[in-house]
């Protein structure tokens, strides 16, 4: 039976001038004119009232492992419903989902509600929001996050984290763990690589760790963000801001949308490794196959603590949340 669609007014919004609304969702505090939407296609102006234009529209969804986020930390070998609209906030010129994050794919609705009575009739632990950028489909992700948390799933969240910093802490209440992708912590990296900025991104990283579980995306993109002075001053904000505890991921970049150079040498993300693994405690390599980087060992003894092939984790050398070898007490929440 097809659901009747909800029409949601937008959250995070005031009205300007001559019938325009200006968004208060990003930092890009769109000025949005009658019958128009702002630039994450997700917001629109209706009679000068901000609706949530997207509210209930999936573009993509499907069961995924939750490493495949990447998630390493949070319920490892978990099988996660995932889903994600059309639409993002940031224009990266080498987005790898660019066709539903800046074009629009066919969407189907589907209510919170019935969203996490998916997710339990598909025996997935938690919902996962994801795949383009879920936190600018605010209204919704919170309706999904409430009605999931009801059923007792946990909620993850992959995003940019651009948001401005009243609706990054109200959503972090409602999420359990997340990943943030950190482009690069220059920010003229952002400016003309993404249309965006670092600041917000950073502010909100440091509000999701005093809330939930998160861990770091850096895309090392070939001779704009792969330099050892890239990787050291991103290593060293990780450790003064977020904990040596927190995981990153390095992961290669391949030619998508409008970027054309070659991918990451392997040799770079190695590099960028042995340099993170001197002050962070776990620091993984993605999207590359053959040079490990993946497994998750104790940081004082060494001892293989979870096993992964591919996007599947093996959890092997914990017991009752300790080392089984040394008894040091483990961050990954199982």
């Amino acid at each position: 039976m097809n659901e009747e669609k909800r029409v949601v007014e937008a959250s995070y919004w005031h009205a300007a001038s001559d019938g325009r609304v200006e968004c208060e969702l990003c930092p890009r505090r769109c000025v949005i004119s009658e019958g128009k939407r702002g630039v994450c296609d997700l917001r629109e102006n209706r009679a000068g009232v901000l609706y949530a234009a997207a509210y209930g529209e999936l573009a993509s969804t499907a069961i995924d492992p939750i490493e495949k986020k990447p998630i390493y930390h949070f319920h490892p070998g978990d099988d996660i419903l995932s889903t994600g609209p059309n639409g993002c906030n940031l224009r990266c010129r080498g987005c790898q989902n660019y066709q539903i994050s800046q074009n629009s794919s066919p969407t189907h609705y589907l209510s919170a509600e019935a969203l996490a009575q998916l997710a339990v009739s598909q025996r997935s632990p938690g919902i996962a929001y994801t795949y383009t950028e879920p936190l600018v489909w605010l209204e919704y992700v919170r309706d999904a996050a409430r009605a999931a948390r009801d059923l007792g799933l946990y909620n993850v969240a992959v995003t940019n984290a651009y948001l401005e910093e009243a609706p990054a802490r109200e959503i972090a209440t409602l999420l359990d763990a997340a990943n943030v992708d950190i482009k690069s912590l220059s920010d003229d990296f952002y400016r003309d690589y993404c249309g965006g900025s670092l600041e917000p991104v950073l502010r909100t990283c440091a509000i999701f760790k005093e809330h939930l579980h998160l861990e770091i995306t850096n895309l090392l993109v070939t001779g704009l963000s792969d330099s050892e002075e890239d990787v050291e001053a991103l290593v060293a904000w990780v450790v003064e801001n977020l904990g040596r505890d927190t995981p990153v991921h390095f992961s290669r970049y391949f030619p998508h949308h409008k970027m054309d150079a070659p991918p990451t040498p392997t040799h770079h993300l190695l590099r960028a490794k042995e340099i993170a693994d001197r002050d962070l405690y776990y620091v993984y390599l993605g999207n590359v196959a053959g040079i490990g980087g993946t497994d998750t060992r104790c940081p004082q003894c060494g001892n293989l603590l979870v096993e992964r092939t591919g996007y599947r984790g093996v959890v092997i050398g914990l017991e009752d949340g300790k080392c089984n070898n040394c008894g040091r007490a483990s961050e990954i929440i199982l």
